[in-house]
C-alpha cells in the first residue's frame, strides 16, 4: 500500500494532468509503467521532447507541483529519450524501469526491465504486447501521447 497521491484533492483542469492522476496509484505499485511523451518549448523557447518513465519521474519529482499547476512536466536529457529540435541533441538513458534501444530497424524502442516486453513508440505500429497508446488532447503542450504497460502479464 502507497501513502497519499500526489494527485488527491487536486481540481485538476488540463486532460494531461486528469490522465496522469488516473495513473499514479497503479504507477507508483508497478502494476503499470507509463512511458509519457512531451514536445513542447523549454525555457529558452526552444522545441524540445522526451520519453519519460512515469513510474521513475513520480519517485524522483514533486508530482504535488505538477497537479497543483505550480510547475510543468517539461522533457530532461536525463529521461529515457530527450530530443532539442532546435540544437539536434539527443540524449537517451535507461531508467530503473526500462532499457532503451535506440540503434534498431524498428526505431526507438524500449524494454521492460521487469517482464522483458517491448514498447514500440512508432504511431504507425502496434505498440506491443499488454500495452496502449492514447494519445491526449491538451492546452499545457503541443504534443502528448501515453503508452501504459501493464507489466507482468503473459500476451
Amino acid at each position: 500500500m502507497i501513502g497519499l497521491l500526489a494527485s488527491t484533492g487536486k481540481e485538476l483542469k488540463d486532460n494531461f494532468l486528469q490522465a496522469l492522476a488516473e495513473r499514479e496509484e497503479a504507477n507508483r505499485d508497478g502494476k503499470l509503467s507509463s512511458i509519457i511523451y512531451i514536445r513542447d518549448y523549454n525555457s529558452h523557447h526552444q522545441e524540445v521532447s522526451a520519453y519519460i518513465d512515469y513510474a521513475y519521474r513520480l519517485t524522483t519529482d514533486d508530482f504535488e507541483a505538477y497537479f497543483s499547476g505550480k510547475k510543468r512536466l517539461l522533457p530532461r536529457k536525463t529521461d529515457l529519450s530527450f530530443y532539442n529540435w532546435n540544437k539536434n541533441v539527443v540524449s537517451s538513458n535507461p531508467s530503473p524501469n526500462y532499457e532503451v534501444i535506440a540503434e534498431n530497424a524498428c526505431g526507438l524502442l524500449f524494454k521492460n526491465k521487469m517482464d522483458g516486453k517491448i514498447i514500440n513508440v512508432n504511431p504507425k505500429v502496434y505498440p506491443g504486447d499488454n500495452t496502449t497508446r492514447t494519445p491526449v488532447k491538451t492546452n499545457l503542450y503541443l504534443h502528448m501521447v501515453i503508452y501504459d504497460h501493464i507489466v507482468g502479464r503473459e500476451p
